[in-house]
């Protein structure tokens, strides 16, 4: 665990971003510490957590780095304590953290990488969202944006464990934005299209191995025109974190330069 341990100040806000040792963790991160949260970083990557809070500290935020395995319960509760007994309070989550798993047919994914694919993507973000939802309940409210995929809105060949999780995500997100409707937490998901990553760089590698398709070939599949930016996904989590916000519960929302839409 490293990071600020200034003294608590009760009119900022906090957030904790999973998965923010990596590119789209780490532009959520920064885009909430250049709002004026303090943000707490959780990944199992600890060189690239530390390097988080390094850029979040950077921008003149306080920041925290907790290294949490999200499939882990104990590691879950043992982030949401160093949270709040750093900053004593959770507003917002990007519950981001994820794998990919095995670009393979189903009949050649193993009962053992569908369960670790299964594991960080679906249980880790229940997990996550159970200690965060508690936390909220006593601060009288918040927000929580689940990272899923436009793989959890549709079928993704090659993609079965992948696809299966973040359709898991995008039901976890709607049933608790159900429950917790009346208890002040809002709670969505966002569903990107192919994002400027090294997940996506590993999908352009295998599938201009598999089929002589080239990385232009993934820009030319959306709509738009070209894949999006880190930085994009993490304007939308600070919407959705926002006020202007305040009406939006429950949504899986495309961020895909209108792939889904076809």
């Amino acid at each position: 665990m490293t990071g600020a341990h200034a003294h608590r100040d009760s009119t900022r806000r906090v957030a904790i971003v999973t998965g923010a040792g990596g590119a789209i963790g780490r532009a959520v991160a920064l885009r909430f510490a250049a709002s004026g949260a303090d943000v707490v970083v959780a990944d199992i990557d600890e060189a690239g957590g530390r390097e988080t809070v390094g850029q979040i500290e950077g921008v003149g935020a306080r920041g925290l780095f907790v290294r949490t395995d999200v499939s882990a319960p104990d590691e879950v509760d043992a982030l949401l304590r160093s949270t709040v007994e750093t900053f004593g309070r959770l507003d917002y989550a990007c519950n981001n953290a994820g794998f990919d798993g095995p670009i393979a047919a189903l009949l050649d994914v193993s009962p053992s990488d569908f369960d670790r694919v299964m594991a960080v993507n679906a249980r880790g973000t229940f997990l996550c969202m159970r200690a965060e939802i508690a936390q909220m309940l006593k601060n009288g409210g918040g927000a929580i944006v689940n990272i899923a995929s436009v793989a959890g809105l549709l079928g993704m060949p090659k993609l079965s464990a992948y696809s299966a999780a973040k359709h898991a995500v995008n039901g976890l997100t709607k049933t608790a934005a159900l429950e917790y409707a009346k208890r002040g937490i809002r709670i969505n998901s966002i569903c990107p299209g192919g994002i400027d990553t090294p997940m996506l760089a590993k999908l352009e590698r295998y599938k201009s191995a598999s089929d002589g398709s080239t990385a232009a070939s993934m820009a030319a599949v959306h709509p738009v025109g070209r894949i999006g930016r880190p930085d994009e996904i993490a304007a939308t989590v600070l919407f959705l974190c926002s006020p202007d916000a305040a009406f939006i519960s429950g949504a899986n929302l495309p961020v895909d330069g209108a792939y889904t839409a076809i």
